[in-house]
């Protein structure tokens, strides 16, 4: 038997469907996704903690889900909101319904999913909430306006510990140079695209030290994607400096390369003093266009950040300057730095479900890990 459910949002419109996966309400903010096919990944990226995702693509579901296209232990968005849900799918997987139910997640079908995105784009980013009705109750407008105060009461991202929520155990693997990983909030590709570069990952907890990272001595660093706002996790930020002015006391002769993905982009920026703020409705998808500023060449890059960093506020001093730029918005999405092997990058390097245009990005700074490492 069908469930009916009802999104509201905070500006107090109203959208109806038939509800999937668990029966509990939901809260948080609203973004949409515009990828064609992953989404179990989208679901399973940690990025999305505290968020309801729209996905644009009208048919989702029709693949199944699978242990191996999990990002994460779990599946971390707050709810999930599609157009039409595919109740049959390939052999051997299990459906998107018994997925999200199995782990606590509730979804909305039957929705416009295009009108809504549409008002997302206009407005930007609205906390939302998700309210299953009981069958005599359908369409009944009690239930919306409590849908609707529910979103209004809700607490803003900023105000939640989604970063420590994410972020995962302590563990090793892979076997060669020693990668030190900062878990924000990390996908699980990107520990594969570095174990399949020759690298040992060590990943520790976002709560980490300074000091804890860099008594293991590793040979790079890298500080992992992640959700939420950057300014509200200063201490992570002040860990993020001091990696920085370890890498700047090596200097050249003895490099410590550093790699900053999404969340951990925004933390290296932060950590030299530039600002951050909010975009208008995020980037989430995979299909933004990002030029590569030294040699002009533009790729597809897959995306997941309500944040950008603020260009103006680079301080002219610290080294850094911007390295490819959105085509879309002319936001930034990468830093590098003047001397020192250190490179940040907005997007997605290791896609999960794609494009895989951009994990030539884990290349270059396993060649700067393996140079570190002859210079010992």
């Amino acid at each position: 038997m069908s469930r009916a459910a009802v999104l509201g949002l905070e500006d107090g419109s109203t959208w109806w469907g038939e509800a999937f996966g668990d029966g509990s309400p939901a809260t948080g903010e609203v973004v949409f996704n515009t990828a064609m096919t992953g989404y179990q990944e989208i679901a399973s990226d940690a990025s999305y903690n505290g968020q309801i995702v729209v996905l644009t693509y009208p048919l989702i579901g029709n693949y199944g889900t699978f242990d191996r296209a999990a990002e994460s232990r779990r599946p971390w968005v707050e709810a999930l909101l599609v157009r039409e849900l595919v109740s049959t799918c390939r052999e051997g997987t299990i459906d998107l319904d018994a997925y999200l139910r199995s782990y606590g997640v509730p979804g909305l079908a039957g929705i416009d999913t295009r009108a809504l995105v549409r008002r997302l784009r206009a407005r930007g980013t609205l906390r939302g909430a998700i309210l299953q009705v009981p069958p005599h109750r359908s369409q009944d407008p009690d239930i919306a306006r409590e849908a609707v105060a529910k979103a209004q009461a809700s607490a803003p991202l900023a105000a939640k510990p989604l970063v420590v929520e994410a972020t995962g155990l302590a563990r090793q693997t892979g076997s060669g140079p020693k990668v030190a990983l900062l878990d924000t909030g990390v996908k699980e590709n990107q520990v594969r695209c570095l174990v399949r570069r020759g690298a040992t990952v060590k990943i520790f907890p976002a709560t980490s030290t300074a000091r804890d990272i860099l008594s293991w001595s590793p040979d790079g660093i890298v500080i992992s994607n992640g959700p939420g706002d950057p300014a509200a996790i200063p201490q992570i930020a002040a860990t993020t400096r001091t990696l920085l002015d370890a890498a700047a006391a090596r200097g050249t002769s003895r490099p410590l390369p550093i790699l900053g993905i999404c969340l951990g982009h925004q933390l290296v920026a932060r950590a030299i003093g530039a600002s951050t703020s909010r975009l208008p409705f995020g980037h989430h998808g995979a299909n933004h266009p990002v030029q590569d500023l030294r040699t002009g060449k533009v790729a597809i890059t897959s995306q997941n950040h309500e944040f950008q960093v603020d260009e103006s506020s680079i301080p002219r001093d610290s080294g850094f300057r911007v390295s490819s730029r959105n085509l879309n918005d002319g936001s930034v999405e990468g830093l590098v730095h003047d001397r020192l092997p250190i490179r940040t990058f907005q997007y997605h390097p290791e896609g999960a479900p794609g494009p895989h245009d951009n994990e030539p990005v884990f290349d270059a700074f396993m060649d700067d890990v393996r140079d570190a490492v002859a210079r010992k």
